[in-house]
């Protein structure tokens, strides 16, 4: 560890946090994060090794005395991803994509909807459905004479002779009361997680030995004890592998804006006609599976961890997709209602995390217990990571803390305990998974809100309560595509393979968080009344704002309809669980993937040839899955092939290929990325859209 490296760091992260909104939200192209693979992230460290590492080793050769300017060793760089990747999860997707817009724009859709305005028991009045939800949660639409809205939604007018909006020109006391509620909350849900993560780090590093397989991918990339480079680099399979796709990426990405001089390299193959074969299948949403897509680091990645796991991650959108199908042919629809509707779609994706959590748990269960115990003082230290007794200490606090605020704006405080342990679960087995399949775009649908309305009904919950719930969703849990979890926990892994001392990595990593926030969130809030809203990001804009009021206003109205409104607006406490009416369809699916990860689990421990993995039921019907089914059954099928006529020193052989594919997907990214940003700046226009990974 040396102060350069941490200086570096720091730079590089205040950096990413300054300008990933402007990329993202303003010039809306490749994401700078997107996914916990961050083409930004990774791409950097390939220009440090590939060009900058060089560079330093002539400049040191010929200026010795300049010790500062030798080339960068692996321990620093492993220092330098180590603070990167937690640090990804701040300024877009998972935080500040969805925090701004989720909380200011319901006061718009408020006045436009007349849906949205709640006719009171003696039917005389209405008022707006915002005023369901505790208000601290909501941006103050009103400040500067309800400007603080107007300017958020179509940019702050600026005087003659400029051409952006000054500092001051903010509403900046339109949002001090709301960021002062959820900021907190996501720093202490964070120490939650990052306690759990610590604590769980030896369990899934060196007694599973879990492959961390982005881990792999950057211990590769570093360069060797004396040398500049890495051995991989001295591979000419990875060469090749990482020309031709940084080739491919760079001739599709120029095809974008000159499509009349060159040919376009297609990822796509189209096999929709053959869907007419397979009508169970196009009824259960079978049509976007029908496209082949290739996405290299997907192949990748599918052959460097188990084939089972890259056989479910690949198959399992196309059996969910024939079994939606069977049921739709009997009248049951999947996907019906909205996102956070009680509906058989989240009722397979909860009970499967929930599952596949209770299987983590009992595999495991010796080293948990023990982990438990050292909280307590009882326990011996030597079995659990280092530091573990004062991290489940931290993650007991900081829990009941982020407990506790949720009481303080008015939700009970058993729906608070249970809706944290909840999101808690499922975002820790979101670490597992990354650090088990490597599945690198993980956003599989994790509506916690949806287990509280399914098991205990509307009329238990109330309105109010049900859109508290749905709303806390909305914004912390709608979109974990760039979630801080999986970054910790390859963090963590990268830290520990780097040697690095872990007394000092953690308080840097808090460090740096706090600094990325300070830094994204005026800016975010800057371009926001700058340019205002872009609304051709539907999520951010028109789903996050709106799906819980859409998913409680029609149960409030259908509660008022039955006569059951006040008695649901009445009930307080334990007293809830006393009006409990569960959903059948939503408890069955739930059910279904929950003993269906149990039985799967067994199988997969008893039998050898057991083809697939458990964490198909955790992944298989939403946006990622179907996206990147066919890349892993491509990786799948070639390790299988390589395995079975290569043995294991084939499969070896050929890993330098697969980095080589990673590299130039990361390294082609970077260049779009930046080529786009140097466009806008000569041209003053958007650069058009290429996208090396899904969007």
């Amino acid at each position: 560890m040396t102060i350069r490296a941490v200086v570096l760091s720091f730079i590089c992260a205040a950096v990413l946090c300054a300008v990933v909104y402007f990329n993202d939200a303003v010039l809306f192209q490749n994401m700078c994060i997107g996914n916990h693979m961050p083409m930004s992230v990774f791409g950097g460290l390939l220009l440090i090794v590939l060009f900058l590492n060089p560079l330093l080793h002539v400049i040191s050769r010929r200026l010795p005395a300049l010790t500062w300017l030798r080339p960068f060793r692996a321990s620093e760089l492993f220092l330098f991803m180590a603070l990167m990747l937690p640090v990804c999860a701040v300024p877009y997707s998972s935080l500040f994509r969805m925090l701004p817009r989720g909380v200011m724009l319901p006061h718009h859709f408020a006045k436009i909807d007349q849906s949205w305005k709640l006719i009171s028991a003696d039917k005389k009045t209405f008022t707006p459905a915002t005023e369901l939800l505790p208000r601290r949660m909501l941006a103050d639409a009103e400040f500067n004479d309800g400007n603080a809205l107007l300017e958020f939604l179509q940019g702050t007018p600026v005087p003659p002779g400029r051409e952006h909006i000054s500092w001051d020109m903010i509403p900046w006391g339109a949002w001090v009361d709301t960021l002062s509620f959820w900021l907190p909350q996501f720093l202490l849900l964070w120490v939650v997680l990052g306690s759990l993560a610590l604590v769980c780090h030896k369990q899934w590093a060196e007694n599973e030995h879990l492959p961390y397989p982005i881990v792999q991918f950057t211990r590769a990339m570093l360069p060797e004890s004396g040398r500049i480079l890495g051995a991989v680099f001295r591979n000419k399979l990875f060469w090749i592998a990482f020309l031709v796709v940084f080739a491919i990426h760079i001739n599709n990405y120029l095809y974008v804006y000159n499509s009349a001089y060159l040919i376009e390299f297609r990822r796509n193959i189209d096999m929709r006609p053959l869907g007419t074969l397979f009508p169970a299948f196009m009824r259960g949403g079978g049509a976007s599976l029908c496209t082949i897509r290739i996405f290299f680091t997907a192949i990748a990645i599918a052959y460097l961890v188990q084939t089972d796991v890259s056989l479910a991650i690949g198959f399992g959108p196309y059996i969910f997709a024939v079994i939606g199908g069977i049921l739709a042919g009997y009248g049951y629809s999947v996907r019906e209602g909205t996102l956070l509707t009680p509906n058989i779609l989240n009722g397979w994706v909860m009970g499967g995390f929930v599952g596949f959590f209770c299987m983590m748990l009992f595999t495991g269960r010796y080293y948990y217990l023990n982990a438990i115990k050292q909280g307590l003082g009882l326990g011996k230290s030597g079995e659990t990571t280092p530091g573990s007794a004062w991290a489940m200490r931290l993650a007991a606090l900081a829990f009941a803390a982020f407990v506790l605020n949720l009481v303080l704006v008015g939700l009970d405080w058993p729906l608070a305990l249970l809706y944290t342990a909840l999101i808690v679960m499922l975002l820790l087995v979101l670490g597992r998974i990354i650090a088990e399949t490597g599945a690198f775009h993980l956003c599989p649908g994790l509506y916690a809100c949806t287990v509280f309305v399914g098991f205990m009904g509307e009329q238990s919950l109330g309105p109010v309560a049900m859109l508290t719930l749905s709303f806390i969703t909305c914004i912390m849990m709608h979109d974990v595509r760039e979630h801080f979890m999986p970054f910790m926990v390859n963090a963590l892994e990268i830290s520990r393979q780097g040697a690095l001392p872990r007394k000092r990595m953690l308080p840097l990593t808090a460090l740096i968080i706090l600094m990325g926030m300070c830094i994204a969130a005026p800016i975010t809030l800057y371009w926001s009344y700058d340019r205002g809203i872009n609304w051709r990001d539907g999520t951010s804009t028109m789903l996050v704002p709106r799906q819980a009021f859409m998913s409680t206003i029609p149960a409030r109205n259908s509660l008022m309809a039955q006569g059951t409104l006040e008695k649901a607006l009445a009930v307080r406490g334990l007293e809830r669980f006393t009006l409990v009416k569960p959903k059948r369809p939503y408890v069955l699916a739930f059910a279904a993937t929950f003993v269906g990860v149990i039985l799967f689990s067994a199988a997969r421990l008893r039998f050898v040839w057991w083809p697939l993995h458990p964490v198909m039921f955790c992944l298989w019907p939403h946006y990622p899955g179907l996206m990147m089914a066919s890349s892993f059954i491509l990786g799948g099928c070639l390790k299988i092939i390589v395995t079975k006529y290569g043995g294991s020193r084939g499969y070896q052989l050929l890993k330098p290929m697969m980095f080589g594919l990673i590299a130039g997907d990361m390294l082609a990214g970077l260049t779009v990325i930046l080529s786009g940003a140097v466009y806008y700046f000569v041209t003053g226009m958007a650069p058009k859209s290429y996208w090396v990974l899904p969007g």
